[in-house]
């Protein structure tokens, strides 16, 4: 065999280091027993020697060496090093004493199993923050040194007893130690492999303190310089032992204290773990158990709570905030619909029928009705005060009440059709219950199905482009061209195509009429109808501004909206309309958009109408007499009904030469316009100032901005009773807002029930790991007491079991996280089957994160114990242990 050359030390101290023992006395006590294993021990060692301690067994040879290398303490004397005494070392002193200057060598080898030779020899530059490439290469060359170049990724459990001696060796070396400890280094080995571990130990020997203990006497006279005998505790004989004077006390340099990096900790659980793959997997699978049943309720109610929201804001799309010029406040009537007093107390029956107050109720909401003043709103929208409430907003929409007369003049059954306002509603005898149903609905009923076929488009493109989606053709660029609602399908309501004039509307009212009379066996259901797309685009629709519909009969004006003749004649000088587009709304999470369809016009098309009306001979007689009502000929503010008592000789005359139906329309005229004011007329004719709106739509992309919009109109009444302006304070009214704000709350509460439920089942599984941790720790002693003689503090040993937990925490977490996203996708597809609402089940990253989080610090915390347990191992018992 070739001698590995073992090159001199690289000088990391000034000088020698001295150790002296100064009647040291150690005693253990087991039972009531005291077993004296050291007493009254003397002896000082060079700095440079090669000792071996001989002895009987049990004569405290290896108590001897533990107490020189820091593993065991002494009950009394002085261990003297560098002439400081140890008396008052604390822990980190012990430790650092142990990783710089101290190198064990032990006859059972005591190497880590589950780490690489490169591993094992490394692991104690780890303490002192050694950078891993430094350390990789620092112990190749010590591995070098033992004639191990090529063995250095192998697993001790592949390398032969005199193999693993010299690793340890290594190990030993590693650090440059002072002082090499060697308990019995050729105990387990055959003879020819004791001779090289002695060659090596002597060669090591040249610059250092070597202390061995050994049974072998003969080995000991070859190799030693060196050699006390010990019995009983006590120094029999010492072949050279140091003289008076030539003691030499080196000053000690400071070092740096070893502190394992929890990289470091980590990685040593890792290669733990690998050893036991499958009790590593069943006991992250047990842990997840609990991350599962939290993560599949988060996800349903992620998934409930996303198409909740999705619901929120398709029903805020459709149902703004709107403030409307004059407001009833219908909580008074939803109070006394749910049989609700004033306290809003549900009353109970108790033997007496009584009578409840739903009819005065009602005609106390209309008589308080509101006026809001929507002019002085809008200036302060437009105000630097009104910005955030603006920015809120995703949209706003001002509304003036302009009524639009449109015709189709090429309807199905060669009539002149009203497409708006709707005259099939006239056919059926329903207009009355139609605005009776708007007047109590308020801005509810915009947004419902209804009587109107002809609607205005959203004035603002983004809030266009979010509810409706172009099919064919393109959005209107003049006001004269016009938008076709249909479905998600392509189809349009049978109700609307014979609104427009696209059935025959007098089938329709003709199966009505049977059907009030209880007719039903003639009633001819309408024959569905198919358009295609080149039919639909280019029909044509004629506007006929509302002052047009208006004929001055002597000293007033009469509509004439009810002679066909007339309004055949102003039909034929109308604005023709034009279908450029075909739009649906956009799909929901509500599934398949349902509409009845419609025409849509663009907001300049209101400009038009007030263009035209205001070059009207009616709309300048108004202006130029804004005290008199152009439909009575009287003051505004003069109600009086129209009778022969009140009528001058000139009217007189003038209704004489009237027709029937004339002086009919000229009756209706004026009573309808006895209470009339000068803004209702000119609104009336088409006529609207852009700074009185009668309604204002607040649009909200989510239920916190409505919300927010409704906390910032109440800082606006604030502000307005606090200048004084009574006036000015904003009443509205918002139905969906008030039955849809409980619903997340109600989501919410189920979830947390049912999540405090399975959360017993991850106290469980944290229960579980910290005993499957304790049985770690009973598992891993030896390495624990070979991680002390490295130098590892108590702290440094904590920290690895600690990592042990976090890697099956992070382990458990990241496959309970793995498995609910699996079981989303089956979950989801089970839901959709039965209601049709797709990914109801989805695990939000957040929430991810947190349940990960949660099982971390869960089993931290269960670790913690047996961690700290694992801390306060004796080291010389751990090294001791099997």
């Amino acid at each position: 065999m070739v001698q590995p050359c073992l090159t001199a030390r690289s000088g990391n101290r000034t000088g020698g280091i001295m150790l002296r023992l100064e009647h040291l006395v150690k005693d253990y006590y087991t039972g009531d027993e005291i077993v004296h294993a050291i007493r009254d021990l003397t002896v000082t060692f060079r700095d440079n020697e090669f000792v071996s301690i001989l002895g009987p067994s049990g004569c405290g040879k290896t108590t001897l060496l533990n107490i020189i290398g820091g593993l065991d303490n002494y009950n009394s004397g002085n261990l003297v090093i560098n002439g400081r005494s140890t008396k008052d070392y604390t822990d980190k002193d012990w430790d650092t004493y142990r990783n710089h200057r101290i190198g064990f060598v032990f006859q059972s080898y005591n190497l880590i199993m589950h780490q690489t030779v490169l591993q094992n020899v490394a692991l104690s530059m780890a303490l002192t923050d050694v950078p891993k490439d430094e350390r990789e290469k620092r112990a190749a060359a010590a591995l070098e040194k033992v004639g191990l170049k090529d063995q250095l990724n192998k697993k001790p459990t592949q390398m032969s007893g005199g193999q693993m001696q010299r690793v340890a060796i290594a190990r030993a070396l590693v650090n440059d130690p002072e002082i090499l400890l060697a308990d019995e280094p050729t105990g387990a080995l055959d003879s020819h492999t004791s001779v090289q571990i002695m060659d090596l130990l002597k060669e090591i020997a040249k610059d250092r303190l070597v202390i061995m203990v050994t049974h072998n006497p003969e080995l000991a006279q070859q190799y030693s310089t060196r050699i006390i005998r010990l019995r009983d505790g006590e120094i029999v004989s010492d072949s050279d032992p140091v003289r008076e004077g030539e003691e030499l006390e080196d000053e000690q340099k400071p070092l740096k204290k070893p502190s394992m990096k929890f990289g470091t900790a980590l990685s040593l659980s890792f290669n733990n773990l690998l050893t036991k793959k499958g009790r590593t997997l069943l006991t992250a699978f047990a842990g997840s158990i609990g991350i599962i049943g939290i993560g599949l309720i988060m996800s349903l109610s992620s998934g409930m709570q996303g198409y909740i929201d999705r619901v929120e804001q398709d029903t805020i799309t459709s149902y703004p905030v709107t403030i409307e010029d004059n407001t009833m406040d219908m909580s008074v009537l939803m109070s006394a619909m749910m049989d609700r007093d004033e306290q809003g107390e549900k009353k109970s029956y108790d033997g007496t029928v009584r009578s409840r107050a739903f009819a005065d109720k009602l005609l106390g909401s209309i008589a308080d009705t509101e006026k809001n003043n929507l002019t002085a709103f809008r200036k302060y929208l437009n105000s630097p005060g009104g910005q955030e409430l603006k920015e809120t907003a995703s949209a706003i929409e001002y509304n003036y009440g302009i009524t639009m007369h449109v015709y189709n003049k090429q309807a199905v059954g060669d009539k002149l059709v009203a497409v708006s306002p709707n005259g099939l509603m006239d056919e059926l005898g329903m207009s009355d219950m139609i605005s009776l149903r708007d007047q109590f609905m308020g801005g509810m009923s915009s947004a419902m199905p209804g009587s109107e076929v002809w609607m205005a488009l959203p004035a603002e493109s983004s809030l266009r482009d979010r509810e409706y989606e172009l099919l064919d053709g393109h959005w209107p660029e003049n006001e004269d061209e016009v938008m076709l609602e249909v479905d998600d399908s392509g189809e349009i309501s049978d109700f609307t195509l014979y609104s427009l004039g696209l059935m025959n509307q007098s089938e329709l009212v003709e199966n009505y009429k049977d059907l009030q009379a209880e007719k039903t066996e003639e009633i001819t259901p309408g024959k569905p109808v198919a358009y295609t797309k080149d039919e639909l685009l280019g029909m044509e629709f004629t506007l006929v501004p509302n002052s047009a519909l208006y004929k001055k009969v002597g000293n007033i004006w009469v509509d004439e909206s009810e002679d066909e003749a007339f309004v055949q004649e102003a039909v034929t000088n109308g604005r023709t309309l034009k279908i450029t587009g075909i739009m649906k709304p956009r799909e929901t999470s509500l599934g398949p958009v349902s509409t009845m369809g419609g025409v849509y016009y663009d907001r300049s098309l209101e400009n038009w109408i007030r263009t035209e009306g205001k070059s009207s001979k009616i709309v300048k007689e108004q202006e130029a007499h804004q005290d008199v009502n152009v439909f009575t000929g009287r003051k505004f503010g003069d109600s009086a009904q129209l009778t022969a008592a009140n009528l001058t000789p000139e009217q007189q005359m003038m209704l004489a030469s009237l027709s029937q139906q004339e002086l009919m329309d000229y009756m209706a005229s004026y009573n309808d316009a006895a209470n009339a004011t000068y803004e209702s007329n000119m609104a009336k004719l088409g006529i609207f100032n852009d700074d009185t709106p009668t309604s204002i739509d607040l649009y909200a992309d989510t239920f916190e901005d409505k919300e927010k919009i409704g906390d910032l109109i109440a800082e606006y009444n604030d502000l307005q009773q606090a200048e004084g302006n009574d006036a000015n304070v904003i009443s509205y009214n918002d139905a969906v807002g008030t039955m849809m704000s409980g619903v997340s709350d109600i989501i919410n509460i189920i979830s947390y029930v049912l999540m405090a439920f399975v959360s017993i089942s991850l106290v469980v599984s944290s229960i579980m790991i910290g005993i499957i941790t304790y049985i770690s720790v009973l598992e891993r002693v030896k390495e624990i007491g070979i991680l002390r003689a490295m130098g590892a503090s108590k702290r440094d040993v904590t920290n690895v079991f600690n990592a042990e937990t976090f890697i099956i925490g992070l382990l458990s977490g990241l496959l309970g996280v793995g498995l609910t996203v699996l079981l989303n996708i089956p979950i989801s597809m089970v839901i959709e089957r039965m209601t049709g609402v797709a990914g109801i089940a989805q695990m939000p990253l957040n929430g991810a994160v947190i349940l990960i989080g949660v099982e971390l610090l869960l089993t931290m915390l269960a670790g913690l114990i047996p961690a700290r347990m694992a801390a306060r191992k004796d080291p010389v018992q751990a090294l001791r242990s099997e």
